[in-house]
């Protein structure tokens, strides 16, 4: 397996290379060169598997140059520090089966990938010598699910760049408090896809970039949304073991990450096997509005109750759109340049084409507490409200003949004031995050400038 960037500019590159590579150096982002597909017959026998011996099959067919015995192991190694032995789980309420994504170290689905990250980035830095200097920006959860995944690793260190004040009191602290010396938090003054520009056009800066071996945690890195394919087949195949053939997954989004690693799924398993995506916006609607309308265009970005989804440019993007376009990456650069220059893409007339692969709903502030009200007096079962987001979507637009898998993507109690205000006092803490409030926060405020971030990252990095 080979790995290209969407933009065309890069010759292919084996996995390790890829996952080193982060953002591609086109600009683009890379993508397998050809996409796997699997028959019905391994879909009966991967039904089954438990979660890590799926993976194991899953990413072999994507991974050719990482020996089966230390793949095992990373994977094992990875899912070890999970809480519940299924990893992600699933439980049906009501009508609805929710798909639980929050039972690792930092109790958010970005533990399932970034886990696995850490350890790919160490195996790859021990086989190969040298250092690694990873960047990467976080609307809140992607931060501490990365320090999560390589805090105290030799040869590696991580910049985080977050909104100031925007993100959860929990989620700022689960970064914050960690004090590991390879571990730099920086808060900037502005909002997530100022955070998001700035180390993109880092990465870009090449010469920058080779000096200090920057390597990225965000989505943009393949391996990112690799591992997040896992959990689609996972659930499809413990619900076809039900006699379940086709389901639907709603997915709450911003940056279009998690719900492309569900597109890959659709396409890895059997015609039929996923039917729909069901993208679930919150009050930051482009991903909606270019579902629903082919209007791919930034406005201003609104704080909500649901943080990891205030993004207006959705990096994911470009890799649905390296499909659309028919492969071509030569288009999608100029779709891109012309995204860059203007901030819309009009793909108005390819609206019923768009349709084919995605259903969207955009959800509003009172729909998201009062869904979480809701879902919480009728089943007892308590949403945060990214999944509430997705679960409000979902139940919208789902077939009633046809099973819908909602994503929940966090636990509650990251968002206490949220769930205070659905259901009138907050959840109880988990022992790992009450005793956050204690412990000891370093952190650093910058302006959202380049030169800036590129000063404080020069000063503190290895090289």
């Amino acid at each position: 397996m080979r790995y290209i960037s969407t933009r065309g500019g890069i010759e292919p590159l084996a996995f390790q290379d890829a996952v080193m590579m982060g953002l591609a150096r086109d600009g683009g982002l890379l993508l397998p060169q050809t996409l796997p597909t699997v028959g019905n017959q391994v879909v009966q026998r991967w039904q089954q598997l438990h979660y890590q011996a799926l993976a194991r099959e899953v990413l072999s067919l994507f991974i050719d140059d990482i020996p089966e015995t230390d793949l095992e192991d990373l994977i094992d190694r990875s899912y070890a520090s999970f809480a519940h032995p299924q990893v992600t789980p699933i439980t049906q309420q009501g009508d609805l089966y929710i798909l639980e994504l929050f039972h690792g170290p930092t109790l958010a689905f970005k533990d399932v990938a970034l886990q696995l990250l850490g350890n790919l980035f160490e195996y790859v830095l021990a086989r190969r010598g040298g250092f690694m200097n990873i960047l990467g920006a976080t609307s809140g959860d992607t931060g501490s699910a990365a320090i999560a995944g390589v805090r105290g690793k030799a040869n590696i260190n991580i910049f985080i760049l977050h909104p100031h004040g925007r993100t959860s009191p929990v989620q700022a602290l689960q970064m914050t408090t960690v004090l590991d010396p390879n571990v730099f938090n920086i808060a900037v003054r502005g909002t997530f896809d100022d955070a998001q520009g700035i180390v993109k056009a880092i990465f870009n800066d090449l010469d920058f970039r080779d000096q200090y071996q920057l390597g990225a945690i965000n989505s943009i890195n393949w391996a990112r949304v690799l591992a997040q394919v896992v959990y689609y087949v996972f659930a499809y195949c413990k619900l076809s073991r039900l006699g379940m053939k086709s389901v639907d997954f709603s997915v709450p989004t911003g940056n279009f990450g998690d719900i492309f690693a569900g597109y890959i799924a659709r396409r890895l398993l059997p015609p039929g096997c996923i039917h729909r995506l069901i993208l679930a916006t919150n009050a930051n609607d482009i991903l909606t509005r270019f579902v629903t309308s082919g209007d791919y265009s930034c406005s201003q970005v609104q704080a909500t109750f649901s943080p990891s989804m205030d993004i207006q440019v959705a990096s994911n993007f470009e890799r649905y759109l390296y499909y659309f376009l028919n492969e071509d990456g030569a288009a999608v650069r100029r779709s891109m340049e012309s995204f860059v220059a203007s901030g819309r893409l009009d793909l108005t007339a390819d609206r019923q084409r768009i349709g084919q692969d995605f259903s969207s709903r955009s959800v509003s502030e009172e729909e998201t507490i009062a869904t979480i009200r809701d879902f919480y007096s009728e089943h007892h079962y308590l949403l945060d409200p990214h999944t509430a987001v997705g679960v409000k979507a979902g139940l919208e637009l789902r077939d009633p003949g046809r099973p819908v898998v909602c994503l929940a993507t966090a636990h509650p109690a990251k968002f206490g004031e949220a769930v205070s205000l659905a259901i009138g006092n907050e959840p109880p803490l988990p022992p790992a995050l009450a005793e956050l409030q204690k412990r000891e926060s370093r952190c650093v405020i910058l302006d959202a400038q380049q030169d800036t971030i590129k000063e404080y990252v020069a000063a503190n990095a290895l090289h």
